[in-house]
């Protein structure tokens, strides 16, 4: 089964059969269903079913000329809401399957953002009438979690807030001159590294890490869409699995200034969501493009963590 089945509502399911029904049930009773052509005899094919607000299942292969469908995967899915970014994105496909994944790299992270691309069928349209060259407009993301943990806010007053902002906004303008080669604004960034290592490791000796770091967004192990977070709560709201009756949160968070949706089964999440408080866990991101061309940025991955890392203490 899927890891994050139990995002969505289904960590209740035993063995196959069940999962079998349930897929069955999305092929039968679809929501929306969308075809490609692929060749003379062949369209790729996605069923998909809602089962909440905004929560469901994909199930995706192909259908021949007969209307035969012959599966070849699943993904649950949750679609996020507004936008995250306008940052420049770059699509590829995944090697084993028909599948896509986006990159994008925003300053106010500083690293490349990997996610599931969503609106696969879209895209595929879009390129085979306007061929491999895509533009895009902005990005929306969201996040599937199986757990997590509510922390109480960092206590900042008004000239702290102040000046975080100024910090994360002549950051965003060291990083895109250091992308175009400003060797100044490089040596900048370097220093800044530095400097915030040695404050850090000063301040861990007294404090505690999450009165030092507000929020902040990382790789977490080895598939590349999967990442580490914690976001400030800036909404919450309850939803309902339709088919196990299981609740679900959905909040959207604020993370080193990007905004996006996650949801995570109520009983899984550890404290009381609230607005203010922040929320820490683990997470696959899925994301959708608003057509509108890719670029891909590339950069060490150490000094992409470093990058992350400072926006994190100076948030403290």
């Amino acid at each position: 089964m899927h890891q994050y089945m139990k995002s969505i509502g289904f960590g209740n399911i035993r063995d196959k059969k069940q999962l079998t029904q349930i897929l069955k049930d999305v092929e039968e009773s679809y929501t929306q269903h969308q075809l490609v052509t692929q060749d003379e005899t062949t369209d790729l094919c996605e069923f998909e079913k809602e089962y909440g607000e905004g929560i469901g299942i994909k199930v995706c292969g192909d259908m021949d000329i007969d209307e035969q469908f012959e599966y070849r995967y699943y993904t649950p899915y949750f679609k996020g809401s507004g936008v995250t970014s306008y940052a420049d994105v770059s699509v590829e496909r995944r090697i084993d399957r028909e599948a896509y994944v986006g990159i994008c790299e925003d300053t106010k992270v500083g690293i490349n953002l990997v996610f599931y691309l969503q609106n696969m069928m879209e895209y595929l349209r879009e390129r085979q009438l306007g061929g491999r060259s895509i533009k895009y407009s902005s990005v929306t993301l969201s996040g599937l979690c199986n757990e997590g943990t509510i922390l109480l806010p960092v206590l900042k007053s008004k000239e702290q807030e102040r000046e975080q902002q100024e910090d994360v906004h002549n950051r965003m303008l060291l990083l895109s001159a250091a992308k175009s080669g400003d060797p100044q604004a490089i040596e900048s960034l370097t220093l800044d590294d530095i400097d915030t290592y040695s404050k850090v490791s000063r301040r861990l000796i007294s404090e505690d890490v999450f009165t030092i770091v507000d929020t902040y967004i990382m790789p977490y192990g080895i598939e590349c869409d999967r990442y580490s977070i914690m976001g400030e709560i800036l909404e919450y709201r309850p939803t309902r699995n339709e088919i196990t009756r299981e609740d679900i949160c959905i909040m959207k968070l604020d993370v080193n200034g990007l905004l996006f949706d996650v949801c995570v089964p109520k009983r899984e999440v550890m404290g009381e969501p609230a607005v203010g408080r922040r929320f820490k866990w683990k997470c696959v991101a899925a994301g959708k493009n608003q057509l509108l061309i890719c670029h891909a940025f590339g950069r060490s991955f150490r000094w992409q963590t470093l990058c992350m890392w400072i926006n994190k203490e100076k948030c403290g």
